[in-house]
């Protein structure tokens, strides 16, 4: 049987490219359909398969200039012509969902989150537009919305990567899904050396991450509060965050394993989808502070891996970092916790479902 994986576009290794590479190494020699590819950009195991571009591809600069495509998406994810294939996974958190698979195809779509930022962070993104101009993105995210749950209906299963994402898919799209946690490189990150007394937040520097709140944290605190990431808002963050704020820009894996180390307590101030930074901060033997409406519940328990707040404001969240800084966490409980969301936990898992659906023999 012959099997297609899909994914948005290979443009780096993040979080859901991490799920690509272990549904891919089920299947070595697939091809990968995406929107557009920056060469060199993600693993060697993916950089291996064949990579099969949209006619976007020609208009990104050669991967480099993408996100402005965004309204060429759907139309370039229905262009891929797939031919003989039996199975089609696709790996989505914008259009890749939307593939038309072949006729008599099996379509399996592992989703990260149905589009954020034309569901429920689209005032976030209107905010900056100019006001002439909003009613025009404001069509064209409604349009887009309409795509989004029309094409929704092509995907034979659906996969959510936390509890939070299986109830956007029911609430937009009302279509079931189950829950699959993404895989975290547990075993690469590890405890060891010296802890310290500062927080630690790692985020893209977006609006929707609420760095700003962490900021306001730490300072409340009188903590000291290290930001692994880059991204638009730096220049903001680092107006906003004073000389107790390190911004550490992007980190390579080893380096953001000691800034975890060292962390007295981990920050996820958003509501996050799932939120692989949680496992692998408690992979490292550092507690968390989180939102309890959040992805991150389906990690930390409130009392036993760190804390959970309840509401999304400052106040809340400071209340709950004292409660972590006030006592004792063992490192024990939150790497067994941790190993739950392993790779080979997730491959297994995701093995379970393709035995279930009759396509376990494809696996290679």
């Amino acid at each position: 049987m012959r099997v297609a994986l899909v994914h948005d576009w290979l443009t780096g290794m993040r979080g859901g490219e991490w799920v690509l590479y272990d549904i891919a190494r089920l299947f070595p020699s697939a091809p990968i359909y995406t929107l557009v590819h920056r060469v060199g950009s993600v693993a060697p195991i993916l950089e291996e398969h064949p990579i099969k571009t949209s006619w976007l591809q020609g208009l990104s600069f050669g991967g480099r200039r993408w996100r402005y495509l965004l309204p060429l998406m759907p139309a370039a994810a229905e262009s891929f012509a797939f031919e003989d294939f039996d199975l089609v996974i696709s790996t989505s958190h914008a259009v890749a969902k939307g593939v038309i698979p072949p006729p008599g195809a099996f379509h399996l779509s592992y989703v990260h989150t149905p589009m954020r930022y034309v569901w429920d962070q689209r005032n976030q993104y209107l905010d900056p537009i100019p006001r002439l101009l909003r009613p025009i993105v404001e069509m064209r995210f409604a349009r887009l919305r309409q795509w989004d749950m029309v094409s929704s209906a092509r995907v034979d299963r659906l996969v959510g990567n936390s509890r939070l994402v299986a109830w956007r898919i029911k609430h937009y799209w009302n279509r079931t899904a189950e829950i699959i946690p993404p895989p975290v490189a547990t075993e690469y990150f590890t405890p060891g050396g010296e802890r310290g007394d500062n927080l630690l937040t790692v985020a893209a520097l977006v609006p929707y991450k609420r760095v700003e709140d962490a900021i306001a944290v730490a300072r409340k605190l009188g903590r000291t509060l290290e930001i692994v990431g880059t991204g638009p808002r730096m220049r903001a963050l680092r107006r906003f965050g004073g000389s107790d704020v390190r911004f550490l820009g992007w980190l390579e894996r080893d380096q953001l394993r000691e800034a975890y180390r060292r962390a007295a307590a981990v920050l996820v101030p958003n509501v996050e989808d799932f939120g692989m930074a949680s496992v692998e901060a408690l992979a490292c033997g550092t507690p968390v502070v989180g939102l309890a409406h959040s992805g991150t519940a389906d990690v930390i328990r409130g009392g036993i891996e760190g804390e959970l707040a309840e509401e999304s404001s400052v106040d809340a969240l400071v209340e709950a970092t004292e409660r972590v800084l006030g006592r004792a966490w063992d490192t024990n409980q939150l790497r067994g916790r941790a190993d739950l969301f392993s790779r080979e936990q997730f491959r297994t898992r995701f093995g379970f479902l393709l035995d279930r659906l009759g396509f376990g023999e494809t696996q290679q």
